[in-house]
């Protein structure tokens, strides 16, 4: 993953870590036989905060390929890759 500041990071983990919590919610309201509606709601919540975490990661990393090219590092990703990687999210 492309170097990030300790602010970018603590985003991402904090938005990962509340999916986290989401998704136990989720898991209990199914277990106990919670409304479909609320189920899908707390469902749809989960699924948001994982693709803007992946998103977060992504424009990371195309941030750095653009400011140092990828040709100048072996392990940056290219461009192609991004994009599926961003595709994967869509």
């Amino acid at each position: 993953m492309p170097e990030i500041t300790a602010a970018e990071h603590k985003a991402i983990v904090n938005r990962l870590k509340r999916a986290q919590g989401q998704l136990a919610a989720v898991i209990t309201a199914v277990e106990a036989g919670g409304d479909c509606r609320t189920v899908v709601t707390q469902l749809s919540a989960v699924s948001g905060a994982i693709d803007k975490a992946g998103f977060a990661i992504i424009a990371k990393a195309m941030q750095e390929c653009m400011a140092t090219g990828s040709e100048q590092d072996a392990n940056a990703p290219t461009v192609a890759e991004l994009e599926k990687l961003f595709l994967s999210l869509a």
